[in-house]
């Protein structure tokens, strides 16, 4: 390692020691609404008076920036670092703000996606942060081994793996269990969603999909 290589690696660890606890959020498969839990446990931290940043590392897939309304392009402060995008007083930050538009293509290998994960965590201006919530894309690839790598299994507090209750997302999800587990990632919990909906009118609960899929693979793997 270089003396560059070396500073900057200082310089990420620098940054994310002002960060308190860091969670990411995985599902095996896309689709489960992963993205849309993710944005609803920062919203969720920020209403219990939380500091809450949230970071979106699927690089070919950004869906944070839309949620949220957020377009412009994120500018830099004085000292060089990238100031995060904002929304209920929530820091927001994703490849997609660097985007010329949301139709954008991002065609990038591990190495380049690696790079660029590195810059979001150490050169976005996150401050002082009680959470940082990180929306990794569906699947075990580059996107969160590279957040794994970078910041370091002791300094994450685990992953929240979303799922869907169809036999095919529960088989998707098994893999990112095993994934957590190989590197020894705690797994904080399984989120069953898109279980049921409340008729808006009479107020009676249906299932969409069979019910309750999540609950008992948790169980059986001894899962929160």
């Amino acid at each position: 390692m270089d003396h560059t290589q070396a500073d900057e690696g200082a310089a990420l660890k620098q940054r994310m020691a002002k960060i308190s606890h860091k969670i990411l959020v995985l599902s095996g498969k896309g689709g489960v609404g992963k993205s849309t839990v993710a944005a609803n446990l920062a919203l969720g931290l920020r209403k219990l008076d939380k500091s809450v940043g949230l970071l979106d590392v699927d690089i070919h897939g950004p869906s944070i920036p839309t949620m949220f309304h957020l377009s412009e392009r994120p500018q830099i402060n004085d000292e060089g670092n990238v100031v995060p995008a904002e929304f209920a007083a929530i820091k927001i930050m994703s490849i997609g703000l660097f985007l010329g538009g949301s139709d954008d293509a991002v065609i990038w290998r591990g190495p380049m996606k690696y790079g660029a994960i590195e810059q979001l965590l150490r050169d976005v201006e996150w401050g002082d942060l009680d959470y940082l919530v990180i929306d990794c894309p569906p699947g075990t690839g580059d996107e969160p081994l590279s957040v794994v790598q970078l910041i370091g299994v002791g300094r994450l507090d685990g992953a929240v793996i979303v799922t869907t209750p169809q036999d095919l997302a529960l088989i998707d999800v098994r893999r990112s269990i095993r994934f957590c587990h190989q590197l020894k990632l705690p797994v904080l919990g399984i989120i069953e969603n898109m279980s049921g909906f409340t008729c808006p009118s009479c107020g009676a609960h249906f299932d969409i999909f069979s019910a309750g899929g999540g609950k008992d693979l948790a169980l059986k793997l001894k899962t929160p």
